[in-house]
């Protein structure tokens, strides 16, 4: 557990965290696992235009492997937020067709299967887990009830106990660096 002064540490190191728009062999081979997976997501961030309506087609426009991190990300950020109700309403929710093949990208095949339940469950459930959500708070939170997707959230959590997906992230880099360089060394 860590104390007081650890967490305001933590999160002062994030914020201070360097960016970069530029990745070469040699800074994904120096940087610590810990820092990888930021590293590179910090790094798609950079790329993606300030125009949202853009995103999409940005990020659709990237080899399989940055697409795999980026999508990824969005995954674990919407469901460990707010489930995959909160994931399919928002805008990472555009990829949940793709993310499946990502998952098995890396060598998350439990993430990818569950996944692909989750999809099946959200295009034979859509009217009643959309029922509710109107572009309201209120409709977004009453959307929560009763949602047939709150089981997947559940397995999603116990699946990290038997499939480390930030590790797979990282070792799917650290085998692939060159696809995530846009920078040439010399």
């Amino acid at each position: 557990m860590p104390n007081d002064l650890e967490v305001p540490k933590s999160i002062e190191d994030f914020n201070i965290r360097s960016i970069y728009r530029d990745l070469t062999v040699e800074l994904i081979d120096s940087t610590l696992d810990e820092d990888l997976s930021q590293l590179v997501f910090d790094n798609l961030l950079e790329s993606l235009p300030n125009d949202y309506t853009k995103r999409c087609q940005t990020v659709l426009s990237w080899n399989k492997s940055k697409q795999a991190i980026y999508m990824i990300w969005c995954l674990e950020s919407e469901v460990n937020n707010g489930g995959f109700n909160q994931f399919y309403f928002n805008t990472s929710g555009q990829f949940a067709d793709l993310i499946p093949d990502a998952l098995k990208l890396v060598g998350a095949m439990k993430f990818a299967e569950l996944m692909n339940r989750a999809n099946s469950t959200y295009i034979s459930e859509n009217d009643k887990i959309t029922k509710h959500q109107d572009g309201t708070l209120e409709g977004f939170s009453k959307s929560y009830e009763d949602n047939p997707l709150d089981k997947y959230d559940k397995e999603f959590y116990a699946l990290y106990l038997v499939e480390d997906l930030n590790n797979l992230q990282i070792k799917y880099i650290r085998n692939h660096k060159t696809e995530f360089v846009n920078k040439i060394s010399r």
